[in-house]
């Protein structure tokens, strides 16, 4: 049984919040097989694999029908979540930034199928046993970085600026940053203390990629949370419980993009309805978690 989030818990990436990165490199499996012009990720199956969890490496490798499980909705974001990122990271890095910083890294395999620019060196911050198992995995396969990756393994709740430091990361330099799929994961106050440290290492003419989501409308949350836990049940009956409801931070906290904007980022956004129709998607339905509101922003810091 997967308990709920409490200060200081720990996880690997079969329990707890680090399943949901299992669970995310197993979505872009699936969506890596159904339209490879919006995302390619040759690793996430094989990384699944080596996680080990059965149901999560059987649906990866098409072994299982997702229905009931990965709805169409999970597996369109996912497709325009990594073209999302794929596109800002390009982007910034083919402008001349050279530094980049993956915040919790999990299964993201960016540094190993992205066709980086010569002298760029990614960043990759997550939990030691995280990235030394992802390490391990990808070396096993035989994958080489497409570029200078270096690891930052510290948990984000302890000084992960000095283990970035430590690592060779200079913050003097432009940085593209990413936090995909990170804030709802974190409490309140520690959406706001990762993003204003995010701004301090930040030098003018850095880029940064989130998602911001609006606060729930009254009622919101209570049929979120009713929809996560029909879906924990479902995954119960194949012998794995993630826990959804469990592992979120729910209540108010300050929208992602203003609390930027307020701190010098000049920002772009774009709902996941824009994504959808702008990729050939067909509109997501109005329950499908209120995920239709939600914008994914990036954006650069000012002089």
């Amino acid at each position: 049984m997967t308990s709920s989030r409490y200060d200081g818990d720990t996880w690997d990436l079969a329990s707890s919040v680090g399943a949901t990165a299992t669970m995310a490199a197993m979505v872009r499996a699936i969506a890596t097989r159904a339209d490879r012009s919006l995302i390619d990720d040759p690793f996430a199956e094989p990384l699944v694999r080596a996680v080990g969890v059965d149901i999560l490496t059987r649906l990866a490798a098409g072994e299982v029908v997702p229905d009931g499980l990965v709805g169409q909705m999970t597996i369109d974001v996912a497709k325009v979540r990594a073209k999302f990122y794929d596109e800002f990271f390009l982007d910034a890095t083919n402008a001349g930034i050279t530094q980049v910083v993956i915040l919790a890294s999990g299964l993201d395999s960016r540094a190993y199928r992205l066709p980086w620019p010569s002298g760029t060196v990614v960043y990759e911050v997550d939990q030691p046993q995280v990235v030394e198992f992802k390490t391990s995995a990808l070396a096993g396969l035989g994958a080489a970085p497409t570029a200078d990756r270096r690891v930052a393994a510290v948990d984000l709740r302890e000084d992960w600026p000095a283990a970035l430091r430590a690592a060779g990361f200079d913050p003097r330099l432009s940085t593209a940053w990413s936090a995909e799929g990170l804030l709802g994961y974190l409490p309140p106050e520690a959406q706001d203390s990762l993003l204003d440290t995010i701004t301090e290492l930040s030098a003018p003419g850095s880029r940064v990629a989130t998602e911001s989501r609006p606060n729930p409308r009254p009622g919101e949350e209570d049929k979120t949370k009713e929809s996560l836990d029909r879906v924990s049940e479902r995954w119960r009956a194949h012998g794995f419980d993630p826990g959804m409801t469990r592992l979120r931070y729910f209540g108010e906290r300050n929208e992602a993009a203003p609390y930027l904007a307020d701190r010098g980022w000049a920002l772009n956004g774009t709902t996941i309805r824009e994504l959808f129709a702008a990729n050939g998607l067909p509109s997501p339905g109005q329950d499908d978690l209120s995920m239709g509101d939600w914008r994914y922003v990036s954006g650069a810091l000012l002089d």
